[in-house]
């Protein structure tokens, strides 16, 4: 049998749980793969106009568990591309930041704006959703062509974007910069079980990321150096991570057949795919839970 293979995903779980000997000590045999180890991050993360995501589990993802926001996972999953892991969900901090001398003070400032966001990715939706609090839908206006995570990192230090959404590692780094954060877009993910895993496998690998949860609970400061391991080197003489705080905590708690029908409304009504492509919708179809409820 293949072994199970990790890769972590711009969280700190991941590098915890294998510090402290986690999946070794639950019998986990697998591999520990870094995603983009010895890649210039800046330019792997620099995706062609709307390529995101839902894109890039569509194309397939070689790690055994990986993560998305729970709209593009929902979607997917859907769609067959993967399986919902229903026992457990994540909360990730995010938010839209502009530059320290940018005009922009508050989200209405925002009306009109080309933001950078990940195509059908997490801050695609929590974008839309926390700015339709303050202007109609038709204010919004989001940019698809600035690339992933770091991509949209690298062109708003550059002053090449007037505005990002970010999380993870990139969000306490314009912290630390003095970058202005003018709304906040916290948004959920959730995990899929990629292939057809090993359920024991997958038992073992939750718990052992549930102790690493704990442990960062505790003393997360003894663990914030884990975001320069995923990190562009071309900001690493700059990076202070003893500044930085926990990132995405993961709730080990389900995500339920509930949830997953109000996510699949909101992104039907807000035309985020084609509501004729976004397939069945059925969760009992698109879930996997090893707890037996």
């Amino acid at each position: 049998m293949a072994k199970f293979l990790i890769t972590p995903h711009f969280r700190l779980h991941e590098w915890v749980a294998e510090e402290k000997g986690y999946f070794k000590a639950e019998g986990l045999d697998y591999e520990f793969r870094e995603a983009f180890k010895g890649q210039d991050l800046s330019k792997a993360h620099a995706t062609p106009d709307k390529v995101g995501a839902y894109q890039n589990i569509e194309a397939g993802r070689e790690s055994n568990v990986s993560c998305a926001c729970h709209w593009t996972v929902n979607v997917a999953a859907s769609k067959g591309h993967t399986k919902m892991y229903a026992d457990a969900y994540s909360v990730s901090p995010s938010a839209v930041f502009v530059p320290p001398e940018s005009p922009i003070r508050n989200p209405e400032d925002l009306r009109g704006v080309p933001i950078s966001v990940g195509h059908q990715s997490g801050s695609h939706y929590s974008t839309i959703q926390a700015l339709e609090q303050t202007m109609p839908a038709s204010d919004i206006k989001l940019s698809f062509a600035d690339g992933i995570l770091f991509g949209r990192l690298e062109k708003l230090i550059d002053r090449k974007v007037p505005a990002a959404a970010l999380f993870s590692g990139p969000y306490y780094f314009l912290e630390q910069l003095g970058f202005r954060k003018v709304i906040d877009t916290t948004f959920m993910m959730a995990s899929m079980l990629n292939g057809e895993p090993d359920h024991e496998d997958v038992k073992k690998y939750f718990r052992a990321l549930r102790n690493a949860q704990r442990d960062i609970d505790l003393r997360p400061e003894l663990y914030t150096h884990h975001y320069r391991k995923e990190f562009p080197a071309r900001f690493l003489d700059q990076v202070d991570t003893r500044r930085w705080g926990p990132g995405e905590r993961i709730v080990f708690e389900p995500y339920t057949k509930e949830v997953f029908e109000d996510s699949f409304k909101w992104i039907r009504e807000h035309k985020i795919f084609d509501p004729a492509a976004m397939g069945l919708g059925r969760y009992e179809d698109a879930v996997v839970s090893l707890t037996g409820g």
